[in-house]
């Protein structure tokens, strides 16, 4: 329900504030402004005010006016309710269609267009449990970590746009994916120890898929080529590849073979000095029983 039943109080931007509009994402804007317009002709063709629109869907009538003017990216819930209180025969709710297409921010979104056409990922972060590995609680403690801080409105739709990016492990045929986890982040208990135990646990799950391999690299290795920052290889089934580290072009991504080659070797690197899978998945375990 969009009221709230303890005290029937509409939702407003506080409660439910639906996730802010990239003023850089061309595409993103035009699809959101053009929904918003769709939902003001509906409301006004039927001589429904604003006001009365927002307490039948259950919204403060600033929100309905956002949503309206394109100014706020509206949840599922909200198209729902406005399809069924302006008897729309289905044609708002499937404006839904659209909208989850640019709901998360357009460099997530590419990013997640990559990796629902690679046919191999080599991922290396040394910083925390990669985006794809995350669970929710993990992602929230990681992100309410960050200074200046986000707002919650940011920290929603990071969260919700890295669990849409876990596609990847549902593909069919599925892709290859490795992984090197550095100790650290797995004892660090962002979140909280309970938020860790869950982490811990759901990559000893992803550890058992057959496309998956997870990699620890121990704190005591003496050798380490990972220094100079995260590895992200993807690869693609005609051949190509694109890759992406802070160490190499500032950070941006990469097709050129011989900075590919560069990418490729610091990874096996990597690997090689890393714990193998197996020995990983024990030392996981290890760390869950001390959690």
């Amino acid at each position: 329900m969009s009221v709230e039943a303890d005290t029937g109080r509409l939702k407003t931007e506080a409660d439910e504030p639906g996730w802010e509009v990239d003023p850089d994402d061309e595409w993103g804007v035009a699809v959101i402004a053009t929904v918003g317009r769709q939902l003001k002709l509906r409301r006004e063709a039927v001589g429904m005010r604003a006001g009365e629109f927002g307490r039948r869907v259950g919204y403060g009538e600033d929100l309905v006016y956002k949503i309206e003017s394109g100014k706020r990216i509206p949840r599922q819930e909200y198209l729902d309710k406005a399809d069924e209180v302006l008897g729309a025969g289905g044609l708002i709710s499937a404006t839904w269609e659209d909208v989850k297409k640019v709901r998360y921010p357009k460099k997530v979104r590419a990013l997640g267009e990559m990796e629902a056409k690679a046919v191999e990922l080599q991922l290396y972060d040394p910083l925390n449990v990669h985006g794809l590995l995350q669970t929710p609680e993990y992602a929230r403690g990681l992100l309410l970590m960050r200074r200046p801080a986000y707002t919650e409105d940011e920290v929603e739709r990071f969260i919700a746009a890295r669990v849409a990016r876990k596609a990847v492990f549902e593909r069919d045929p599925a892709p290859e994916l490795s992984f090197v986890l550095e100790e650290w982040t797995l004892r660090r208990p962002l979140g909280g120890r309970l938020a860790l135990r869950s982490q811990l646990e759901h990559l000893l799950a992803a550890g058992q898929l057959r496309n998956v391999e997870l990699q620890v690299m121990p704190m005591d290795r003496e050798e380490h080529a990972g220094l100079a920052g995260g590895i992200e290889v993807l690869k693609f089934d005609d051949g190509s590849a694109v890759g992406r580290s802070p160490a190499m072009v500032n950070g941006r991504p990469v097709t050129e073979p011989k900075h590919l080659r560069i990418l490729e070797l610091r990874y096996g690197i990597i690997r090689a000095q890393a714990l193998t899978p197996r020995e990983s998945t024990a030392f996981i375990e290890q760390l869950l029983g001390e959690t």
